[in-house]
């Protein structure tokens, strides 16, 4: 056994009593949790630590998020006199530990305690527990100065504990480590007309996919889990066929791409080598909505619960999809059927290719999602900036110049992409720039695209109907 299993396991005895002496929980009405600066401090942390993360994958992130957003929830909700927990929601055989509310808590504290626990339990093999301490010193420091110190131990050992009983049964979800095998060798992928295969340039060297079992993995939804698969179109070749226009559609747009179209797919492509992936990008929007929104802790802790989950199912049910049917990417199809100019070379996408199959999209699945989860909270017409890759250098990329000089040796021209803020009257307008995005980058259809904007909002719905509410 490990050194960290076996704290774990100690700190899960230690507070046995806590559950066997605590009262039943009834809201604290000691003060209103009116700022939520701690909770967005540590998405702030998380979305660093995850962009700097190695071996990133959105699917890794997602699952990560899905807990720390469950645990930030469940450490403060008892200070709420209209919120529950929603852990009997997410698993019925799971009891967290529970404050006994005739005593004192400072919930700021154990939230700020069960987030440092599970954020250096995540990412443990990042070496960023010195970055996650410190902040978890100041902001002890913040609140301690002022308080008894039974009230700061209480306070601290509620929160640590609630993380410590998550985190111990995240352990059993599939997902656990999976960090450690982004591309497992033993994998078998299936050939065939129409299936995917590795792209010739992509995001990553490697021939093998990206988590092909990922979608195996336990969801923090049941109806989630038990959601059918959607299907894809009928491959063809037949030029009147809709499997063909979809296709030609993606080699179209590839050919007319202009500077604007070209920001908005770098925008969106939050690329795991260099960003805080998709799944990031959405938790960093549930941070813009809470700011301007002027959310209570409670209300900020709920929205990174929701986001955390509806993005973590995302993945899951998406991958579920993905190795099902093993699509193939747009780039295979117009390579041997439309892009016919083989002077030019292979075609590529504009956006460099992810390492597995195309139906249905990742990115749209988990931002339709993400927009279910946020509009609920936060309304129909929430206008905001998205910010999450305003500080981002500019991006180079190539645009073939000329044939004419030697036609056996094209010429490029180097161009930039900025990364400027961008605004939305809604967070399903967001969304559905996001899906559109990867038609126009060349690594998805519009049928991709749109299935997974209806995938999501199932699967935000579900998570929506967790009974979040007294």
């Amino acid at each position: 056994m490990s050194t960290y299993t076996r704290q774990i396991g100690l700190i899960a005895i230690c507070f046995g009593w806590y559950l066997a002496s605590a009262t039943s929980p009834k809201p604290s009405a000691t003060r209103i949790l009116s700022d939520a600066s701690v909770a967005t401090r540590w998405a702030d942390l998380t979305i660093q630590v995850v962009t700097k993360a190695p071996q990133n994958t959105p699917t890794y992130c997602s699952r990560a998020l899905g807990y720390l957003g469950l645990t930030m929830y469940e450490t403060v909700v008892y200070s709420s006199a209209t919120h529950q927990s929603v852990i009997r929601s997410v698993v019925d055989t799971l009891a967290l530990p529970k404050p006994n509310l005739s005593k004192d808590y400072c919930w700021e504290l154990a939230l700020n305690a069960g987030q440092a626990f599970m954020l250096k339990s995540m990412y443990a093999y990042t070496r960023r527990a010195p970055l996650i301490d410190s902040l978890a010193g100041v902001i002890h420091e913040q609140y301690a100065a002022s308080l008894p110190p039974d009230v700061v131990a209480r306070s601290e050992q509620f929160g640590q504990a609630v993380a410590a009983r998550i985190y111990a049964w995240s352990v059993s979800d599939g997902g656990h480590q999976g960090c450690d095998r982004n591309f497992p060798t033993t994998y078998n992928r299936p050939t065939g007309t129409g299936l995917w295969v590795p792209p010739i340039i992509g995001q990553s060297n490697t021939k093998i996919p990206m988590h092909p079992d990922w979608g195996n993995n336990r969801t923090f939804s049941r109806r989630n889990s038990l959601l059918p698969l959607p299907k894809p179109l009928t491959y063809s070749t037949d030029s009147s066929s809709a499997y063909y226009r979809q296709y030609k559609e993606v080699y179209t747009c590839h050919n007319t791409l202009t500077e604007s179209e070209r920001s908005m797919v770098m925008w969106w492509g939050d690329d795991p080598t260099q960003t805080c992936t998709p799944p990031g990008h959405s938790y960093n929007l549930a941070t813009i909505a809470i700011r301007n929104g002027k959310a209570d802790l409670v209300k900020a802790t709920e929205t990174y619960a929701r986001v955390g989950m509806a993005v973590a199912d995302a993945f899951v049910c998406c991958w579920k999809t993905k190795f099902h049917y093993m699509v193939e990417r747009p780039s295979s199809f117009i390579q041997a059927n439309l892009h016919l100019n083989q002077l030019t070379g292979k075609w590529l996408p504009f956006f460099l290719e992810p390492p597995f199959p195309s139906f249905y999209s990742g990115h749209a699945v988990q931002s339709a999602a993400t927009a279910a989860v946020l509009t609920a909270l936060y309304g129909k017409s929430f206008s905001f900036t998205d910010d999450t890759h305003a500080n981002r250098p500019p991006t180079d990329y190539y645009v073939l110049r000329s044939l004419t000089e030697n036609p056996y040796y094209p010429t490029y021209n180097q161009r930039f992409v900025t990364y400027e803020a961008r605004h939305y009257t809604s967070f399903w307008e967001a969304a559905k720039e996001c899906a559109y995005s990867r038609l126009l980058g060349g690594i998805h259809t519009r049928h991709d695209n749109e299935v997974g904007l209806a995938e999501g909002t199932k699967i935000g719905h579900n998570i929506n109907a967790f009974r979040w509410k007294r």
